[in-house]
């Protein structure tokens, strides 16, 4: 008897651990039932069914085979165990679930037998009061979509990148959401380009200021080498938004000019629009890379400067204090016999003599720029 308490003792956590990790689906009768499911359903000549609110991954499959469609699964940062269920379903490839549940993936397409995997790299701009140099300026999340026949398996990582409006945007366009799972690939496509796109401006917006610091004149309240610290973390924002943008533009052209069988051949001249604005976003983060490259060498250029004018002012004073300095010194000496030592005027004979060479220098110096 005392056995069989710790055989249940045991089995008990594993229990609620299960109850957790699929939350209120049964996962003995349903393996792909999983709590990182955000939204599930099953779409027919461009409309959501009825009644599949609350379906589980194998329950829309099981609508979609009876009578055809395809369904849409929507999870948000599965772990192993919540995605095993639903690669079994769909005959998922294992590089590739591995791929979307560890994420930190490369942007990129394959195809593994009669699905494919993309991987979309999302960026969020960071609104912020004022660029300092710890400021972060863009986050980032990802998106992975496995495309089958009759199937779209939507993977988010990240806090940002939401597909929900993107969802809801598409069901309210029958006609384009009726070309099938292609159809949501490109719209996923779309989205995330239209997201490159306004993190473009923002970033333009954030590097004008930055520019207009640096090449403000000093007498204007403008930086003198300060702005460096700003400049670099801004240019390793950028380097985190190209990291996202280039290695999209060779998946975004298979998809536009490569015939593939599982996307519908009226969707691939939308993907081409995608491409052309993927293709400008990415001129954009190269320009601001090279600018931003331009702003710090210019700006430490100004540093320079600046630096050059404080020593040739502090040389030219220390010229100036160096003819009172000489003649005290000279006169300073105590020798019995000393020219002028007991001449009535010499004492202000000096003095004179120490403001009018002193008088000069500085006119001089002052003519030349120095001071």
């Amino acid at each position: 008897m005392s056995m069989i308490r710790d055989l249940r003792a045991a089995v008990r956590p594993s229990l609620r651990k299960s109850s957790v990790v699929y939350s209120n689906y049964d996962a003995t009768r349903d393996p792909s039932a999983s709590s990182a499911v955000v939204d599930c359903a099953v779409y027919r000549d461009g409309r959501r069914a009825r009644g599949t609110e609350h379906l589980t991954p194998h329950e829309a499959m099981t609508r979609v085979r009876e009578g055809g469609g395809f369904a849409w699964i929507g999870l948000h940062e599965p772990t192993e165990a919540e995605f095993a269920g639903i690669a079994a379903e769909f005959g998922l490839h294992p590089l590739a679930v591995e791929d979307a549940v560890h994420a930190h993936q490369r942007p990129k397409l394959e195809r593994y037998d009669d699905t494919l995997f993309t991987v979309f790299k999302t960026i969020h701009y960071v609104d912020h009061a004022e660029l300092t140099a710890t400021s972060e300026v863009v986050e980032t999340g990802e998106v992975m979509c496995f495309t089958g026949q009759d199937f779209v398996i939507t993977v988010r990582h990240g806090g940002q990148g939401s597909l929900r409006a993107l969802r809801h945007r598409l069901q309210d366009d029958p006609e384009l959401l009726a070309k099938g799972p292609s159809s949501v690939l490109h719209s996923i496509a779309d989205h995330v380009v239209d997201g490159y796109i306004a993190v473009a401006a923002a970033m333009q917006d954030d590097i004008d200021e930055v520019e207009i610091d640096v090449f403000s004149a000093p007498d204007k309240g403008g930086p003198r080498g300060s702005d460096a610290g700003r400049i670099y973390q801004l240019k390793r924002e950028v380097l985190e938004f190209k990291r996202a943008v280039s290695p999209l533009l060779r998946p975004m052209q298979q998809l536009s000019e490569r015939p593939m069988r599982l996307i519908d051949p009226n969707i691939q001249k939308y993907f081409r629009d995608v491409a052309d604005h993927l293709a400008r976003v990415h001129e954009e983060v190269i320009g601001f890379d090279e600018l931003l490259n331009s702003i710090l060498q210019a700006n430490l250029a100004q540093a320079t400067v600046a630096q050059n004018e404080d020593m040739r002012k502090i040389t030219s004073w220390a010229a100036i204090i160096a003819v009172p300095t000489m003649i005290c010194g000279v006169y300073g000496m105590n020798f019995e016999h000393m020219p002028e030592l007991k001449w009535k005027y010499g004492y202000g004979l000096v003095l004179a003599s120490i403001a009018v060479v002193c008088f000069g220098i500085h006119r001089t110096l002052k003519r030349n720029g120095w001071l």
